[in-house]
Order: C-alpha cells, then structure tokens, then sequence
C-alpha cells in the first residue's frame, strides 16, 4: 500500500514474505519471558495524535498471523479484518496516544514515548506487560530518559510506571510479527480517530488523508487555518508542511 498523502518514504521491503518470530525467539532465549513489539503511526502528519501500539506476545509462541504485514502494506479492509486475529493471538495488546497538545508542549519525542508508555499501561490493564520490548527503527524513544515523573502523571496512581529493557531493530515492522501486528493495531485506532474528527472538520479531508500533509488538507489550511487538533508548533503551510516540524519539533518523519 503506498504511503499516506505527506508521510516519509521508506523501501518496502519483502512484501511477499510474512514478518516472522526469530528475533522475539532471540530475545526470550536470552531470558526475555514476555516480549512485546511496539510500533507507532502519525509522526509525520500535521493533525491528529501519535500513536504507539504494542503487543505482548504468549510464552513459546511459535507461528505468526497468515496474511500479517507491517501496516502500511495492507489495505485498511485487511487491516480491519485482522484486528481481532491479533488480539487472539497475543497475551494482550494496547494503544496509545499523544495528543497534538502534548507534541506541541513536550516536543515529538517526548510525545511518542507518553504514548508509547500508554500502549504499555492498556496492555497491563489486561494483565500483561512485556519484560523486552522490540522497537522498530534506530532510535530508542520508548526509554524514560530522566522523564519518568512525566509517565506517572499520566497514569493513575496506584498504577506503577513500565521500566523493561528496549531492543531497537531497523525494520523491525517488515520482519518481526509482533511489531508487524502492533502497527496495525496502532493504524487502525488512529485511522478510526481521524474518520471521526473529519465529521466535524470536512473541508481536511481527514477521512481520506489521515492528517497527513496532502495537498487538499494544506490548501484548507491556507484558506481556513488551522483547527484544534492541528500540531501547531509545526510548519503547517508552505512548501515543507508536509515533512518538517518547526524549530520547537524533535523530529522531522
């Protein structure tokens, strides 16, 4: 599936092969007995939250999802239809979100991992916290970072704040099922939130563009201005709206 209107190009890597488990096998051999793989959606868009999936995978889970790719090579009917595949599969699952606000107070790398720590606290909630988790890409924006007062304010209190280990791996959405299964997850929630919010904000185009940078949405906003649940700190007209947080941004994809 191509990417959405004004997010970043990336390879598409091995669209025929399914993600598989070596890597989450790896982990648990080396002593890992809960291993989840997060992924995240909406980095690059211009409205709407970030979002963070993960998924937490049962102990000795040998075999994947038939028909599991990394979202965004499903088309959204077969994302949909494999929502609840996954979440039968799995030991638990969560999403969570940053608000634009929250990009816009904390700078977008701050905002990923408050969502991220989020997906973890859902998972918790039904039970199960991975031990490891499995990161797609270089960056280990999951990890605290002296930031942990900020997790536990937005949890509740008697809910303690997750301190697992990170393993990043470049790819980890095209290769690795349980990361595979948590963008979809992710992808689904935040595409759901974005159909919604186009109900009250039609002329975005939000339904079809997700809050990406495409060239409809940036002509509404030149003509309309910018809406609540636009990231303001962002660039959000002229020629690298699309792609590039202003200066207050952590991050440009």
């Amino acid at each position: 599936m191509a990417p959405e209107p004004g997010a970043s190009r990336r390879p598409a890597g091995p669209q025929g092969r399914a993600p598989g488990l070596a890597v989450e096998r790896s982990l648990q051999d080396a002593g890992a007995r809960l291993v989840g793989g997060m992924d995240e959606v909406g980095r690059g868009a211009l409205a709407g939250p970030v979002t963070a999936g993960v998924v937490v995978l049962r102990p000795g889970t040998v075999r994947g999802i038939p028909g599991l790719r990394d979202s965004k090579l499903l088309s959204p009917a077969r994302r949909e239809a494999l929502v609840p595949r996954i979440r039968s599969w799995c030991a638990a699952g969560g999403v969570g979100h940053a608000s634009p606000q929250e990009i816009d107070g904390l700078g977008l790398t701050a905002a990923l991992r408050l969502a991220g720590h989020r997906a973890l606290a859902a998972a918790a909630r039904e039970g199960t916290a991975p031990d490891v988790v499995l990161l797609d890409g270089r960056h280990d924006w999951l990890s605290p970072a002296g930031e942990r007062s900020l997790f536990d304010a937005s949890a509740p209190a008697d809910e303690p704040a997750w301190a697992g280990a990170v393993v990043t791996r470049v790819k980890a959405d095209l290769t690795c099922a349980s990361v595979a299964a948590a963008s979809v997850l992710a992808k689904v929630e935040r595409d759901r939130i974005m159909r919604e919010l186009s109900g009250a904000w039609p002329q975005y185009g939000w339904d079809s563009n997700k809050g990406y940078g495409a060239a409809g949405h940036r002509a509404a906003l030149e003509e309309a201005g910018p809406t609540p649940h636009h990231r303001l700190s962002w660039r959000l007209t002229g020629p690298t709206a699309a792609t590039r947080p202003s200066a207050s941004g952590d991050e440009t994809t």
